[in-house]
């Protein structure tokens, strides 16, 4: 079989096809059509551009100005609704509106007054919606599809690649992966997962033969202040980052429930790997002293099933 490797950048992340397909050709195209749904989903729903849905909709917040939205753009606010109701207003989509007091780079903790100023500007209730048409109600307020814009990417461009007759490759976008199939000869993909303290390494590998893998973790953007770490995950609630996880992994079928999933846990912090034990999900934890565990991890629980392998 032929193969498509496609390396580039999109949601600023960078991201990678895999693909098998019979002929050289087709498999090109198919993977180009891959790129360019990914591409359109950055340009349609992106926070970073002034022309998109969520642009739009941000820019009449508390003018009293419903914007109308498509079924795929209403799709998406319905699982926002849902994502909030079964995280216990922890997952929210209005919460972005807080990085406005949050400067990573700064090395220094915001004014408690900034975060005042900030915290009634969110709330998922505070979003009305009638029908198709959608509008916030307080100026100021914020919404942004980046807590699952990326893995909806996933697997809008897996079910691309299988509608087109693709049953072997895998889609990686900034880490977030599904796999379309396993490899043509029935070997499962070995997907890494990064070591929350040392993320430039996998601390273990893990053989996926179908569904998607995620990742959540605090060493994508933070700072350390008197030996504390202070993430970019932050509590809706409370305008503060979450502590009790280093880093989580979901298994799920599809991408979308595995990313929103462990940004959950993450949020949950110590109750977020008992939370992912009564979903039944499969799932790894590492805390921020090291420990791990989980399901995927290796002598936890049961004995058959998935599991990763610890890198050396």
């Amino acid at each position: 079989m032929k193969r498509s490797h496609v390396r580039f950048r999109a949601l600023g992340s960078p991201c990678e096809l895999q693909l098998y397909g019979e002929s050289e050709d087709a498999i090109e195209v198919i993977a180009a059509s891959a790129v360019a749904e990914v591409e359109r989903i950055e340009a349609k729903y992106s926070r970073y551009r002034d022309d998109t849905v969520v642009s739009e909709i941000n820019r009449c917040a508390g003018t009293g100005r419903f914007v109308e939205v498509d079924p795929e753009t209403d799709g998406l606010l319905d699982y926002a609704a849902t994502t909030f109701e079964q995280s216990d207003g922890l997952f929210d989509i209005t919460s972005g509106v807080l990085r406005k007091a949050w400067d990573f780079r700064s090395g220094r903790l915001p004014e408690e007054a900034s975060l005042r100023g900030l915290t009634p500007l969110v709330g998922w209730r505070q979003v009305e919606r009638r029908g198709n048409r959608v509008r916030l109600t307080r100026e100021g307020m914020e919404i942004d599809f980046g807590g699952f814009g990326k893995e909806y990417a996933v697997d809008r461009t897996v079910g691309l690649a299988r509608e087109a007759g693709i049953t072997a490759g895998l889609v990686d976008l900034g880490g977030d992966v599904c796999v379309v199939g396993p490899h043509p000869d029935g070997r499962p993909w070995q997907v890494g997962i990064r070591d929350p303290r040392a993320p430039e390494r996998a601390m273990a590998s893990l053989p996926l033969s179908h569904g998607a893998l995620a990742t959540s973790g605090d060493y994508e953007r933070y700072m350390e202040i008197d030996g504390v770490r202070y993430c970019h995950l932050l509590d809706p609630k409370t305008g503060w980052p979450v502590s009790g996880l280093a880093a989580v992994s979901v298994v799920a079928p599809q991408c979308l429930v595995a990313g929103s999933a462990t940004t959950i846990a993450m949020l949950k912090g110590q109750r977020g790997a008992a939370w992912l034990d009564r979903l039944g999900l499969h799932h790894l934890w590492v805390r921020p002293d090291g420990t791990r565990g989980g399901s995927l991890w290796p002598n936890q629980g049961k004995t058959q099933g998935l599991r990763a392998t610890p890198a050396p």
